[in-house]
């Protein structure tokens, strides 16, 4: 089989390709824009449009990320419409009525969306070990937890964590885990990344960027998804 390298920017082809061999099954444009994938069309200068292209006099990749541009995309049109994209300085631009047509093939998806997809997918293909995790009983322990989220607080989480339990009560602490020695104790992730987003109010964005960091969170990632989407976040 043919190992297929990506380019920075892969054609629509080119992703699907990729996608396939990583993953053993097929995919299409329709199947990438359903897992959030934001395709690109790069767009030449146009002296009609200064305030768009700014600096850029070459042009710039211009994302497509509007949801009535990609349900057109999704549905199979035989052309890409955009109306609302990002202007060369990543802002939210509405481009003047009907906006911007070109063909499927100038579309685009970056290389790095592609493999963050990848990864993404191969964690969530191992929802044993976050079971695993569970009935175990096994957490991230006190070093990991500060590598994770201590910075994205105000307070003294290590000196939160010492006292016994940051939320009140076992708190995030899986109970039992501290019974035998203090510094064998462990935290679920999960549970302790809602309470940091409810009581300190650490922005959901920082919190997610957590999971998709760090390694050691991985494992719970799945979970970490699931319980977001039952809470509609």
């Amino acid at each position: 089989m043919t190992i297929i390298e990506l380019p920075f920017r892969a054609t629509t082809e080119q992703a699907c390709g990729w996608l396939a061999q990583q993953t053993s099954t097929p995919w299409t444009l329709a199947r990438m824009l359903e897992h959030s994938l934001t395709p690109y069309v790069w767009l030449d200068y146009d002296a009609a449009y200064p305030a768009l292209f700014g600096d850029a006099n070459g042009g710039y990749a211009a994302p497509i990320f509007f949801e009535d541009d990609t349900r057109r995309l999704a549905a199979g049109s035989e052309d890409v419409l955009i109306t609302i994209t990002k202007d060369a300085y990543k802002i939210v631009t509405q481009l003047p009525p009907p906006g911007f047509r070109r063909a499927l093939h100038e579309l685009r998806f970056l290389k790095k969306d592609l493999e963050h997809l990848v990864k993404k997918l191969k964690r969530e293909a191992e929802p044993v070990k976050v079971e695993e995790a569970r009935e175990s009983q096994t957490g991230i322990n006190k070093e990991e937890v500060l590598i994770a989220f201590s910075s994205l607080v105000k307070i003294d989480l290590e000196q939160a964590l010492a006292s016994g339990g940051i939320f009140g009560d076992e708190g995030a602490r899986i109970k039992g885990s501290g019974k035998k020695a203090r510094n064998k104790a462990v935290w679920n992730p999960v549970t302790l990344a809602l309470g940091l987003n409810d009581v300190y109010r650490v922005p959901m964005s920082h919190l997610k960027r957590a999971f998709n960091t760090h390694a050691f969170l991985y494992a719970w990632t799945a979970e970490w998804e699931h319980t977001l989407a039952l809470l509609g976040k």
